[in-house]
């Protein structure tokens, strides 16, 4: 995921608490800058700042970044000899999503036998319903066209 000019993201959404791996191929890149490391932080208050000596790749310099549990992912890049890529002073600032945890059961919580009951007989009649439209999409057409032959079991040879 690209989210803007010579910044790509391994992943198509940036989501709290989830690991990322970022590629620079900015200006310090192009300028054959020998290292950049990323500074970082999290929130509108720069929360949790830290920085990381990015690898050089040929694809550019590139790090793995876990992302907290803020609403943005605020960053810019510094090379060696002191020279910042910072958005022209605006910083690179991206939302994060939060994680969907909807689905997720927790351990701690435990299903009810009335509920795990409902569920099973919900998958049952779907089961029912599914063979039933199954024999429904089968069979109909060869006993309305007449095509449809009954096996007859012979049993005078006992």
């Amino acid at each position: 995921m690209e989210l803007t000019k010579n910044i790509f993201f391994n992943t198509d959404k940036l989501v709290e608490n989830s690991i990322v791996k970022i590629s620079y191929t900015g200006k310090l890149f192009q300028e054959q800058v020998e290292k950049v490391s990323i500074h970082y932080g999290f929130g509108i208050n720069w929360d949790n700042v830290n920085d990381i000596e990015m690898e050089k790749t040929e694809l550019g310099f590139q790090a793995e970044i876990e992302l907290c549990g803020e609403d943005t992912f605020n960053f810019c890049f510094r090379g060696n000899n002191d020279i910042w890529d910072n958005n022209d002073g605006q910083n690179y600032i991206f939302p994060l999503e939060k994680l969907q945890n909807e689905l997720i059961v927790l351990e701690d919580e435990p299903v009810s036998l009335g509920s795990a009951r409902k569920l099973r007989k919900s998958y049952l009649w779907s089961k029912k319903i599914r063979l039933a439209v199954y024999k429904i999409i089968t069979y109909l057409p060869k006993i309305i066209s007449g095509n449809y032959k009954r096996k007859v079991i012979d049993n005078s040879n006992n």
